[in-house]
């Protein structure tokens, strides 16, 4: 007896279709996973750019796209937060597109090694802080809190504002810039223009200290806003 085996013509349709989809989805998967890939590798070399100043040894690790977004072309990085330096975990942002209109977010570790400021020794409230009240130390800078100040130059010259004990991290809200200007106190006010200089007196309204704005009364009734920039002296640009 001679026996064959047949395939229904509509099995074998369905196979045939299953495959074709099946050719289609892997060669979408493989350019969507280049896409990511390119895109994971700029916003990578962004971020090094952004951090290798700040340690000897940075660790970047990248968490990858949401597979349901679409191919991100011409991508722009930009960190998402320009007011702290970019350690620990990082929003970064992503423009797509010609017009940039198209945001995306990624989210990062990132850890820097490398050397950071501490207190020397214990440092009472009111102390103006000199280099000699200073140590470093060396480690993962990613661990600090967003407010540490790693560097000297930004500790030096500032009033503590409240106790540090020996070994801590200087905070941003520990510190403040001493006062170029006291309330009450008679300030020479300068303004000038690309063509003028001019300066009178006047009574600063506040404290204020280098760089920081101050309301100054001429009189009894004018008042103008003017930049500190030294001691008894503001500025007022035009």
């Amino acid at each position: 007896m001679l026996r064959q085996r047949f395939t229904k013509p509509s099995t074998l349709r369905f196979w045939q279709l299953a495959f074709f989809w099946a050719i289609l989805s892997v060669t979408a998967f493989t350019r969507i996973q280049a896409d990511d890939d390119k895109l994971l590798q700029q916003v990578h070399q962004f971020l090094y750019e952004e951090t290798q100043a700040l340690g000897e040894e940075v660790v970047i690790d990248l968490r990858p796209p949401s597979p349901h977004l679409p191919e991100c072309v011409q991508p722009e990085p930009f960190l998402a937060n320009t007011n702290q330096a970019p350690l620990g975990r990082v929003s970064v942002g992503v423009r797509c597109g010609e017009d940039g209109r198209q945001v995306r977010y990624l989210q990062a570790q990132i850890d820097v090694i490398g050397d950071y400021v501490v207190a020397a020794r214990d440092i009472e409230r009111g102390t103006l802080i000199t280099s000699s009240m200073l140590s470093e130390r060396g480690g993962n800078l990613g661990d600090l809190s967003a407010q540490a100040l790693t560097a000297e130059e930004d500790i030096v010259g500032k009033i503590a504002q409240r106790p540090i004990r020996s070994g801590s991290v200087f905070l941003a809200h520990y510190l403040q810039a001493p006062h170029l200007v006291e309330r009450g106190q008679r300030v020479t006010v300068i303004a000038q223009g690309s063509a003028f200089r001019v300066s009178r007196e006047g009574e600063a309204l506040e404290n204020g200290a280098l760089g920081e704005q101050v309301r100054v009364r001429f009189g009894s009734r004018e008042i103008m806003t003017a930049r500190v920039a030294e001691r008894g002296i503001l500025v007022v640009d035009f």
